[in-house]
């Protein structure tokens, strides 16, 4: 009980100083520089993630040794990933607050917000995108990070690199939860299409290879969130 105490403890403070690092920064163009970094951050996540997922795919041998290098490294465990969960906290809260900040601008300034008339849908409902991808990283954390946590550190169990490939096939033999994750990154796609190009408007790059940026932005987009559904379609096909 003290061990679960102090863990959320813990974790009750580390919230609160990434919403009291949102919230003190008030000049809206550090906010969307600030937001477009976080995307950047996450994006390389997201890259590395694909790039170790799809060898699931090709060669267990290699999926089970990337996954129990990443798994038990040190570096990774105890500082990238307190980072890309400070990104993920951060890069929802400060679209949150963009968001409110955008309406209100609207309202004031042009009254009636006519749309699609202005912008695409996807560019308006980031907010709503970004919401399906923020819960579909809780149910993903459920199914994978929980369980990693519980066995290396509540039941303490002996390492087993050979596991992770077993374990995946595992989670994607139920079609209710391939389902969802492939409409997750369906939204993850959308999201992906308007903010990852946006994001390097944000920090200025726009220059003479903005169109080639524009299409390598729109290729990613879609290539890796569908990459991930081939995985998850590919393992459930192939699990019986």
């Amino acid at each position: 009980m003290d061990l679960q105490f102090a863990v959320r403890a813990l974790w009750f403070k580390f919230v609160l100083t990434i919403l009291n690092l949102t919230m003190s920064t008030t000049s809206s163009i550090v906010r969307k520089v600030a937001m477009a970094l976080s995307g950047l951050f996450l994006i390389l996540f997201l890259t590395q993630h694909f790039v170790i997922n799809i060898t699931s795919v090709f060669s267990a041998k290699t999926f089970n040794m990337l996954s129990h290098f990443m798994g038990n490294n040190p570096l990774v465990q105890f500082l990238l990933q307190p980072l890309l969960i400070a990104g993920v906290l951060f890069h929802f809260v400060m679209g949150f607050v963009l968001e409110i900040q955008n309406r209100k601008a609207r309202n004031s300034k042009y009254g009636a917000y006519k749309g699609g008339a202005n912008a695409s849908w996807v560019s308006r409902n980031m907010l709503l995108s970004g919401t399906v991808v923020l819960s579909f990283l809780a149910l993903h954390f459920y199914d994978f990070w929980i369980p990693e946590m519980d066995y290396k550190y509540i039941e303490a169990l002996p390492l087993d690199p050979e596991r992770y490939h077993a374990e995946t096939i595992h989670k994607f033999e139920s079609p209710v939860r391939v389902s969802i994750y492939a409409l997750s990154f369906v939204f993850l796609a959308l999201h992906l299409s308007h903010g990852f190009n946006s994001s390097f408007q944000s920090i200025g790059a726009n220059n003479k290879y903005t169109k080639a940026f524009k299409g390598f932005t729109k290729a990613f987009a879609f290539g890796i969130p569908f990459g991930f559904v081939f995985i998850a379609l590919y393992h459930h096909l192939t699990a019986f």
